[in-house]
């Protein structure tokens, strides 16, 4: 493809061998290579093609084949306004265009026109006619480089790393490229990586992030999105463990308010493992909005089964999505089913607060989360008590596993940090019945540091009836910075949205400690911007943790007010943030 400046752009085209067509395009615009066809999470473009589609996968300028230089997201919205237009009049296409892809993929669909105008009908119609983006939001701080106010720096590096491996591939930079990847294979980008990105792509967006003040909104960028856009069909796809959730919850509720109607699939998934997939769920959605062709549906059960022991049991983590007419679809993280999402059933609120003599820190079993009823509107309980103290050690910071933010992301077992004397646990009573979690989990604790930097990193897990095992299911970090961190203050820590159903006889435990190394920089403690890994200039923090007003409760997966059928505030709200 030609683009409007004479650049030449790379793509690759699979196409039906069988039919006499023509037949709609499907397209996908990446940096990693046309060749590799995002196959990492997606079926291979050949199995779509066999289904009746031409799909074609282009390098996006700058990258593979393609000609310019590559300058990240902002080169996105004229060059992908092109391809849109180029594919619709490809000999073998019948003027009909969806577009699909994660990740950057994901994003580069929404970047194609920014404006209000209408879009021109026919050929020269530059929105294409459904979008499927997958794992991708439109602000570069919250949905890309941070979380909480902290860089995504494992995350963050390892990204920008791959990005200029690729840049000194292109360039014919054969030692760089070596160099980057013994770096990732090591270990030693954690420590080396600043440095190596600033030798081998100075300029790299993924190193910009880096550069960045998480703490200044101001200074990151929000990509517009085009109303118009919006309101086109839309399969928005996530994952419970994966980053880029929020944003996929952002562009839900953008497109409602835009006047759109999305579908929404969240799957037990971390950003590159999707066990199971999507992909005849997809396919669905591209023969109804290309086609005009209804697909039959899988029966799905009302709810899901409770919970096992194992995670692993009962409908097992790689169940692939089934194909349904539910707008939504969401997969209990531990048992594997999925569930649809019903805006008429009211959320039961649910909350906990937090007790300890003080040892919540030196044995694991000693804090205590105790159902708070005044949540559900009766009358309140006593107030939690104690303080616990968290010395946070710089040499030995604890580790972050698992979660959405680990590049081991996704459930794991987190019995032995919890065993750590700088990891302070609140543990539940044994369920009498099965809990449902369905939404986004937050805390609010009183802190106090002697320092004037700290950061707060929690983590909620299921305990085994047994005791045996501490299954991680969700995560969440708070930076904060200035001196008055030293003062006492209450704070809001958020963490990743999820849906899971804990077992009778299991019991629910939040942990919280003073790092998640090396999912997020370990922080100085002087007030500063930690880029790089721990080193003799960090300090010894001390945390003060105030119980007597601690909380900890869920807010709806999706806003009031959304949802089919124009469901306003008295029947909306997700389904199952209670017990059953």
């Amino acid at each position: 493809m030609r683009a409007d400046d004479g650049a030449l752009l790379a793509g690759r085209l699979w196409f039906p061998e069988k039919g006499p067509g023509p037949w709609p395009v499907l397209l996908m615009r990446q940096p990693y290579g046309r060749a590799i066809a995002s196959t990492v999470t997606y079926a291979h473009p050949g199995w779509y093609a066999d289904r009746g589609f031409v799909v074609v996968v282009q390098d996006v300028r700058g990258c593979g084949d393609s000609e310019g230089q590559f300058r990240g997201f902002g080169q996105e919205a004229a060059d992908g306004a092109e391809a849109v237009r180029w594919a619709r009049r490809l000999p073998l296409g019948n003027g009909r265009v969806g577009t699909y892809g994660f990740s950057y993929q994901g994003l580069s669909q929404l970047l194609i026109a920014t404006g209000e105008e209408p879009a021109p009908a026919g050929l020269d119609d530059p929105l294409p006619d459904c979008l499927a983006p997958a794992m991708a939001g439109l602000d570069e701080r919250l949905h890309w480089a941070s979380t909480g106010g902290a860089h995504w720096w494992s995350l963050g590096l390892a990204w920008a790393l791959q990005l200029a491996a690729a840049a000194c591939r292109r360039r014919g930079d054969d030692p760089g490229w070596w160099q980057i990847r013994r770096s990732l294979e090591s270990g030693r980008f954690l420590e080396e990586g600043p440095a190596l990105l600033a030798r081998h792509d100075p300029g790299g967006m993924g190193g910009q992030w880096l550069g960045l003040d998480p703490a200044r909104p101001g200074d990151w960028r929000i990509h517009p999105v085009a109303p118009a856009l919006l309101r086109r069909p839309l399969l928005l796809i996530g994952g419970w463990h994966d980053p880029h959730l929020g944003g996929v919850l952002d562009l839900w509720q953008r497109a409602h308010q835009a006047g759109g109607e999305p579908q929404l699939l969240i799957g037990a998934w971390t950003h590159l493992q999707w066990r199971g997939g999507c992909d005849e769920r997809q396919l669905a959605f591209f023969r109804r909005h290309l086609l005009g062709a209804e697909a039959p549906s899988t029966p799905l059960p009302a709810t899901p089964a409770p919970a096992p022991d194992q995670p692993t049991a009962g409908g097992g983590p790689d169940q692939p999505a089934p194909v349904s007419s539910d707008p939504v679809l969401l997969q209990d993280l531990r048992s594997g089913f999925w569930r649809p999402w019903s805006p008429q059933a009211r959320p039961v609120p649910l909350g906990w607060r937090l007790e300890s003599q003080g040892l919540a820190a030196v044995r694991s079993q000693e804090g205590r989360l105790v159902a708070a009823t005044a949540l559900a509107g009766e009358p309140p309980s006593s107030p939690g008590e104690g303080v616990v103290v968290l010395v946070h050690d710089p040499w030995r910071p604890v580790p972050g596993r698992g979660g959405h933010l680990g590049l081991d992301a996704g459930l794991v077992e987190r019995g032995d940090i919890d065993g750590r004397a700088d990891v302070a646990c609140f543990s539940s009573e044994p369920l009498a019945t099965c809990l449902d979690l369905l939404g986004r989990p937050w805390l609010e604790l009183g802190v106090a540091a002697d320092q004037p930097g700290f950061d707060l990193c929690g983590a909620l897990a299921v305990v085994s009836a047994d005791g045996t095992r501490v299954s991680q299911i969700s995560t969440g970090v708070l930076r904060l910075r200035g001196e008055s961190c030293r003062q006492r203050q209450k704070l809001r820590l958020e963490l990743q949205p999820l849906a899971a159903t804990l077992a009778p006889g299991e019991r629910l435990r939040l942990s919280l400690a003073g790092a998640a190394w090396p999912q997020i920089a370990v922080n100085p403690g002087d007030g500063q911007v930690p880029r790089t890994a721990p080193g003799p200039g960090h300090r010894v923090i001390t945390l003060q943790l105030h119980l007597a007003d601690a909380s900890l409760g869920l807010d709806p997966l999706l806003p009031q007010g959304t949802g089919p059928q124009g469901a306003g505030p008295q029947g909306a709200g997700p389904q199952g943030a209670g017990a059953h």
